[in-house]
């Protein structure tokens, strides 16, 4: 375990950022654009719906959460993508989670152990670059994590017909993120159900983490239960309030999909897991129903890209996404240039690199981007990119342009 765990500690991109800037003075008033967490304030139902239940804290909560969580989940679902009537068993096939992290981890510690024996490491296909608990719990499970490249000459999402045939009759579960943190390529339904014929031709799952689906500035993110093709086998969605709700402390999310694989994380959150507390699953419920502050956030990070459009405009090769709401710039070393905008503006940003591995070649595929998070108000926004081109200067000036989706 502990050959599992500690390269695991050396990699975390925050305490490599930590160790980074550890010893540099902020150049100014410090804002954090490093990490993805949501400052707008949630809607004001949600306390109020909390404190209605607010008896309910005394009471151990149940894994499969409440019938109404569950009914609410599932008509969001059948209204955000027009779903076949039927098409989700609400007992069966629908789970609260805290959060999609937790969820996402679960999804390895579900998948990989039948795989095991078989006389080859399991494996679990990782878009690169990618959010890192991914990686985490293909390591965790005890399998190999295969990174494919996802840059701009794929669309910023990996290419499903690239990865070699040995490695699919060995994949226990494949990640795919669309929106996509970082770059906000936003997948087309052609994409999605290429990666779930492939699934189900090589018997692998296929894990759709569709957190910032709610997030975008153009046509509608496509989920993957559209691609479906009326069955749920081999395929899991994670959705999350965090980013939609503008809620991340709630630690509210859900898992729909394969039965089993909902059997199966609901055995391991029952041995050791989160299961989402009454008067959450109360405020989830409220908030799965309503789309008005839906609206309000997503207005919110459209004045914020329209702000970075302006200042950022052509350049570090900023190509503006189709959802998420992070900015990928390449800014020629994502090192050098955090460490710049922290000891010379107090602006903290994430290295590129630490969101990805080297590749066959051994270069990483991101180490010349950073990503910036644009969680704060626009106006705070707007200081905080002017200061950043202040330092960054025009070094990054670029003709370049990239898909905002891939098909």
């Amino acid at each position: 375990m502990s050959d599992r765990l500690d390269p695991l500690l050396n990699f975390h991109p925050f305490t490599r950022l930590n160790a980074l800037l550890a010893g540099v003075q902020p150049g100014g008033p410090t804002l954090a654009l490093s990490v993805g967490e949501p400052q707008a304030p949630p809607p004001a139902f949600l306390a109020e719906t909390l404190e209605r239940h607010k008896a309910e804290w005394s009471r151990y909560p149940q894994t499969a959460g409440t019938p109404e969580f569950r009914a609410a989940v599932g008509d969001w679902l059948d209204r955000r993508y027009r779903l076949p009537a039927g098409l989700i068993d609400r007992d069966a096939e629908i789970i609260p989670c805290a959060g999609s992290r937790e969820a996402i981890f679960h999804m390895a510690l579900a998948t990989v152990p039948e795989w095991q024996g078989k006389g080859e490491r399991p494996a679990v296909l990782i878009p690169n670059p990618f959010y890192h608990c991914y990686a985490g719990a293909a390591a965790m499970a005890g399998a190999e994590p295969v990174f494919l490249p996802a840059a701009r000459e794929t669309g910023f999402l990996p290419d499903p017909d690239a990865v070699p045939e040995a490695v699919l009759g060995r994949t226990a579960l494949a990640y795919v993120c669309s929106p996509s943190n970082p770059q906000g390529a936003v997948a087309g339904r052609d994409y999605l159900a290429r990666w779930l014929a492939l699934g189900r031709r090589h018997g692998f799952t296929v894990a759709f983490d569709e957190c910032y689906a709610e997030i975008y500035f153009g046509q509608l993110p496509t989920g993957a239960l559209e691609a479906a093709d009326g069955r749920l086998d081999n395929l899991v969605v994670l959705h999350s309030l965090s980013k939609r709700s503008s809620a991340p402390g709630l630690r509210s999310g859900f898992i729909a999909g394969d039965r089993r694989l909902i059997r199966r994380v609901t055995q391991l959150v029952n041995y050791g897991g989160v299961a989402p507390a009454f008067p959450v699953l109360a405020a989830s419920v409220a908030l799965w129903r309503d789309e008005a502050h839906v609206e309000a956030v997503r207005e919110r990070y459209r004045q914020c890209f329209a702000i970075a459009e302006r200042i950022i405009g052509r350049r570090f090769g900023y190509v503006p996404p189709g959802g998420g709401f992070f900015l990928w710039l390449d800014v020629g070393d994502g090192e050098q240039a955090a460490k710049r905008l922290w000891a010379e503006a107090g602006i903290r940003v994430l290295p590129g690199g630490y969101m990805a591995r080297p590749d066959a070649g051994g270069v990483n595929p991101a180490r010349a981007y950073i990503r910036v998070a644009l969680v704060h108000e626009p106006a705070v926004v707007d200081g905080a990119l002017q200061r950043l081109v202040g330092v960054l200067g025009d070094a990054g000036l670029s003709e370049q342009a990239g898909p905002r989706a891939a098909q």
